[in-house]
């Protein structure tokens, strides 16, 4: 742990040049005494570190110094997948084995190539979660992470959207999945090897048993397949719809893309006031009816009529609510 520890505090130095007590306790984690007495074993070693008093003074190494202790470790290397989402490793308890990666490998670049790398790393960042969505609890991630890295079986307490609400499943995990901010985990119970969302794991334990894994299986390949299935298993039926050109065009922004994309391709012509004809899948009458509601008065359902009913309703309530008896009829 210490090793590790002076060798960042070195590789620290060596990439960045000058830095305070202060600095280097907050990368390290550690406190500023630490730091001194890092710094002493580190000179008493043989390595040229020296101080300069003053506001704006520090640590740095002698010039021309350049240490060769930058080989990385299994796990280090093994998280440089995630050099560019620091938040997810973090939350899969990698974000201090990747800091060391990067650490490590930064300091092996010569100066152009080093330079080059923190200009990407300034001027590049990519930020998973969609807008306006907070991130999910998901405090079995970590064991779930445990899991797959380690390949042995995981049993779960799941909570899922039909009855029986908690199920206990016993999985052979195959692989974790950060979409839009969302963690998954591709796992088989069995013959069957789908997708379980970790925010809905109720309990996790790790099995001291080898998983399973298909030879040759591609999570990427799997995943891209399984969310094509899903998106389209997923609308169950589909709603005829009036709507207006803006209407069409606003879908992209406040609809799922799936029934954005739908709607773009099955849309008739505009007529002279400018509203057309088309088809939008939906999952259901009450998902449908949340989700055209999105459209106000720019829409108007045409089949199913149950759902068609629903918006009538929906509109004398509105009605009720806005428009108290004896109020005169609004000007359109």
């Amino acid at each position: 742990m210490r090793a590790g520890r002076l060798v960042s505090l070195l590789l620290l130095l060596q990439t960045r040049g000058r830095m305070t007590a202060q600095d280097l306790a907050d990368e390290l984690e550690v406190s500023v005494r630490t730091v001194y007495r890092d710094v002493e074993s580190l000179g008493a070693a043989g390595v040229p570190i020296y101080a300069d008093r003053g506001p704006a003074g520090g640590y740095q190494l002698l010039d021309g110094y350049r240490t060769r202790l930058t080989g990385l470790t299994s796990d280090e290397a093994g998280t440089l997948f995630l050099a560019g989402m620091p938040g997810p490793a973090a939350e899969l308890g990698l974000g201090s084995v990747l800091a060391a990666a990067e650490l490590k490998l930064r300091a092996s670049l010569p100066g152009e190539l080093g330079d080059r790398a923190d200009r990407v790393r300034e001027r590049f960042h990519l930020d998973a979660p969609g807008w306006f969505r907070a991130g999910e609890p998901t405090p079995h991630l970590s064991t779930v992470a445990e899991a797959v890295w380690s390949g042995r079986v995981l049993q779960i307490r799941y909570r899922r959207w039909k009855a029986p609400r908690e199920v206990d499943r016993r999985l052979d995990p195959l692989g974790v999945v950060l979409k839009a901010g969302r963690w998954y985990l591709v796992a088989a119970a069995g013959e069957r090897t789908t997708a379980y969302r970790v925010s809905n794991i109720l309990a996790a334990d790790i099995l001291d048993e080898p998983a399973s894994r298909p030879p040759g299986f591609d999570l990427a390949a799997y995943w891209a397949e399984w969310t094509e299935r899903y998106e389209s298993g997923v609308y169950t039926s589909v709603a005829t719809v009036r709507m207006t050109e803006a209407a069409l065009q606003r879908m992209a922004f406040v609809f799922p893309p799936e029934m954005s994309r739908t709607a773009r391709a099955e849309a008739g012509p505009p007529d002279e006031n400018g509203w057309l004809l088309t088809r939008v899948p939906i999952e259901s009458i009450r998902h449908g009816h949340i989700e055209l509601l999105k459209l106000g008065a720019e829409a108007e359902v045409l089949d199913p009529p149950e759902l068609r009913a629903q918006f009538a309703e929906t509109a004398r309530g509105l009605m009720a609510t806005y428009l108290p008896t004896g109020s005169p009829p609004p000007s359109v």
